[in-house]
């Protein structure tokens, strides 16, 4: 929830000061950045020093407010090239030294005037490394911020925050994903149909599998396994998205359809979570989830380790050392992060499907994970051999 004013301006901003209020009475005093006014979401942090274009029009960062752990952000400035999606998704941004003046070839404006003209309200100048540290220890939590005429007292900035809504159990992916279906077409000669279930997807996942030539049908949230099949598939795919799963029952009765068809299928982050419950595991929430582009995850299906990238605040409950019995056949955990042994990847046994829960197409990098949608292809290719 945010409410802007529009300014004239990263100058008139200058002196504007703003407020960061957690929903456990700590406060961040700085500067006003992007549009001016109040907002609310849960604070996250991320690790990224680059690619700070992507995070924002990530679909998956609907109703968050982002912490960037790098201290000096928007050096390149805004480009048209690189945003995930249509808009600017999350609902405030934090950081601690803004650039003045963006230089690259392609920045077309600076990341403030992107901000202000989207109403995105953030806030800057503030210690973001103890923030972030305080996050780590006490948990991603609801925070409000605060600039301009939308400063007031302490203690009325906290109940605003204090009634905001929380993430768990917040259902979301209808709210960021296309209402219509829509068609990106093979690069070059088309080899394979997939449909494409959108729960927040990003613009680049399309395109990795376009490169490989599939062409993609993109389905609104609410599709049913009737529109899936509609489109003759080879291959369905679940998407990234925001929100907490164990409130996704639509699209986890479509992905149990999905699995009794043996359609190979492909899962990425929320699509990781919907595979999990459609197995019969649970899911929980994250203490601060894993956010940026620099997370160690290791592929237990040949041993390799990855430097990937994340964002997510819940994860699945499964064994990490067993094959689990399900009523699709049995499932291992694929891949696992090396950092905290959250569940990163799923793969059954005995059927064409599987899931990770980080982010291959990876724009903006690394790209150590591209192989999975090679992966994706070759299950195709043997389904139909």
């Amino acid at each position: 929830m945010t409410t802007s004013i529009q300014g004239n301006g990263s100058q008139s901003k200058r002196g504007i000061p703003a407020v960061l209020v957690l929903e456990d009475g700590r406060s961040f005093r700085g500067r006003a950045y992007g549009a001016v006014g109040e907002t609310f979401g849960e604070a996250v942090f991320s690790t990224g020093m680059t690619g700070y274009q992507e995070t924002l029009t990530d679909p998956s960062y609907h109703r968050q407010v982002v912490v960037m752990t790098a201290p000096h952000v928007g050096n390149t400035g805004v480009n048209d090239e690189d945003p995930e999606s249509a808009r600017i998704w999350v609902s405030g941004y934090v950081v601690r030294d803004p650039a003045r003046i963006p230089s690259n070839w392609r920045s077309r404006r600076s990341l403030d005037e992107e901000l202000e003209r989207q109403g995105v309200v953030g806030i800057s100048g503030i210690d973001t490394r103890a923030l972030t540290r305080h996050l780590r220890e006490r948990g991603a939590m609801r925070v409000g911020i605060f600039s301009g005429e939308a400063i007031a007292d302490e203690a009325a900035m906290l109940a605003k925050v204090q009634a905001s809504p929380q993430m768990k159990g917040a259902d979301l992916s209808a709210e960021v994903a296309t209402k219509e279906t829509y068609v990106v077409p093979a690069i070059g000669e088309k080899r394979f149909t997939v449909a494409a279930v959108d729960l927040g997807i990003k613009g680049m996942t399309p395109q990795r599998m376009a490169e490989r030539g599939i062409e993609v049908h993109v389905l609104p949230a609410t599709a049913t396994v009737e529109d899936v099949y509609a489109v003759n598939p080879d291959g369905v795919f679940f998407s990234n998205g925001p929100g907490d799963p164990s409130t996704a029952d639509h699209p986890v009765s479509v992905m149990r359809s999905v699995l009794e068809r043996k359609t190979p299928l492909f899962g990425i982050c929320f699509g990781n979570q919907i595979l999990g419950r459609a197995l019969g595991f649970g899911t929980y929430k994250l203490k601060y989830g894993h956010r940026g582009i620099n997370q160690p995850v290791q592929d237990r299906t040949t041993g390799k380790v990855e430097v990937t990238a994340h964002n997510h605040g819940f994860a699945v409950d499964a064994p990490l050392d067993a094959a689990t019995d399900t009523p699709y056949g049995r499932v291992e955990v694929s891949h696992v992060c090396l950092n905290d042994n959250v569940v990163e990847g799923l793969q059954l046994l005995d059927q064409p499907a599987f899931s990770v829960q980080y982010h291959p197409e990876a724009a903006a990098g690394p790209h150590d994970a591209a192989y999975l949608f090679d992966r994706f292809v070759s299950l195709m290719e043997g389904q139909r051999a």
